[in-house]
């Protein structure tokens, strides 16, 4: 797979994780009335999440955006090791 489209993949599915996890906990949120719509309160819930993810996405970078050659040789090395 292009290195391109790897990427785009990457963060659409990483973007998608947000926005799903963001938007149970503000269902949740709403509907146990911790806050209403619109408020501050949604918006940093959804920032909150936004910052999670960021972080998460960055740290798992390198195991998938890494190119096939480099991703076969990791093994190698790995299975050379044991």
């Amino acid at each position: 797979m292009k290195t391109t489209l790897r990427g785009i993949t990457y963060v659409s599915v990483w973007v998608v994780i947000w926005g799903t996890v963001a938007s149970l906990m503000d269902w949740m949120l709403l509907t146990g009335e911790v806050y209403e719509t619109g408020t501050s309160g949604q918006a940093v819930t959804f920032i909150g999440y936004g910052a999670a993810t960021v972080v998460m996405a960055t740290r798992y970078a390198g195991r998938f955006l890494a190119s096939g050659d480099q991703q076969s040789s990791d093994r190698t090395e790995s299975t050379d090791q044991q």
